[in-house]
């Protein structure tokens, strides 16, 4: 629990100002920069980018975002979460990468996911009925590239390789990785059949309902002859003074969001109860900077993490409370959330 690092995560989700003025696109796109600026300035450890193609979301671009972001920063890691590696090729997604590793002096890293929205498999020119397929080969692809020199491939998405060496040159292995999971158990044996890091993606009900996963996890690892490896915990959330500000704050922008998804993807319609209940004991992380941080001690122990994402924006909400989360996180939470873990469990 000492080694518990913590980042933020965000999908570029559009942004008001304090007229209540929707930010355009590119003065978003400028808004997230300045964000992962403060985002170092206060201690966060990683800062990711998702990947959406939708309106009111601008984060179809990860790298050229993780780059520009990278010119203005020095120690903050710069990852993504998630990128869509069913719809990217893997040669070309190496090669972005491999460069903003280089540029950023060796502070990229990703996780990898099958995707849960799925508008880029149409304009890509992917077919659904190939989902599963797409990803295992293509992971399979992207590890070889990432953990060796030269790589001879081949398979039905994408060109043969014959003895390939890609340029810009990396280390093996020098680009942490993880694969992000919703909830399947065959997506949690995938990462520890590459020997890979765990990204659990717990945005509703009880977080501790997700230690089978984990435990699955360290057993695939053992059986598939690897090392331990980091489990994180990827959540939504909003940080302020008090409860009741941080309660207030969020709810509008989240029930408009849980809203569109209940339509897209047959989810309950969100209630003012059921928010409140994910509030008090669920996956949101919503609250003044006490009892964020005990929630975070809490899950943090029950599943034994190793990492803590937090996204803080979510679509329209006013850019001042995404920067006072920031701020409130890095210097109020995370060394909270470190004092309580130092202490015995039960504390947490």
């Amino acid at each position: 629990m000492n080694t518990l690092e913590f980042g933020l995560n965000s999908f570029g989700e559009v942004a008001t100002d304090s007229s209540g003025r929707t930010l355009t696109d590119a003065e978003t796109v400028r808004l997230l920069i300045d964000e992962a600026v403060l985002a170092e300035k206060v201690g966060i450890d990683v800062f990711s980018i998702g990947e959406h193609y939708r309106p009111g979301y601008t984060d179809s671009a990860g790298a050229v975002l993780l780059a520009a972001i990278a010119s203005r920063t020095e120690h903050i890691r710069l990852g993504t979460s998630v990128t869509v590696l069913s719809t990217q090729d893997p040669v070309r997604l190496f090669q972005q990468f491999a460069t903003l590793d280089a540029a950023s002096n060796g502070r990229a890293q990703m996780i990898l996911g099958r995707a849960s929205a799925t508008e880029s498999f149409p304009l890509f020119g992917y077919d659904l009925a190939d989902y599963e397929q797409l990803f295992e080969e293509k992971l399979e692809l992207f590890m070889r590239l990432l953990r060796e020199k030269k790589v001879t491939w081949s398979g039905t998405t994408r060109a043969p390789l014959f003895d390939e060496q890609l340029t810009p040159a990396i280390e093996p292995g020098s680009i942490p990785t993880w694969i992000g999971v919703g909830g399947n158990p065959n997506s949690v044996v995938r990462a520890a059949r590459y020997g890979l890091p765990l990204m659990l993606a717990i945005i509703g009900g009880q977080p501790e309902r997700f230690a089978g996963h984990v435990d699955l996890h360290k057993r695939a690892l053992e059986q598939f002859g690897f090392e331990p490896q980091g489990v994180g915990q990827h959540s939504l959330g909003l940080i302020a003074e008090t409860d009741e500000d941080a309660v207030e704050a969020w709810w509008p922008y989240w029930e408009s969001v849980m809203t569109q998804a209940s339509i897209e993807r047959g989810f309950p319609v969100p209630t003012r109860e059921r928010y409140l209940f994910d509030v008090d004991g669920g996956a949101l992380f919503v609250g003044s900077p006490e009892t964020v941080a005990r929630k975070i001690a809490r899950v943090a122990t029950a599943l034994s993490l190793t990492r803590f994402d937090l996204k803080y924006d979510v679509l329209h909400l006013p850019l001042e409370h995404r920067a006072r989360t920031i701020e409130l996180l890095g210097t109020e939470v995370i060394p909270r959330v470190h004092d309580l873990l130092a202490r015995e469990p039960a504390a947490a």
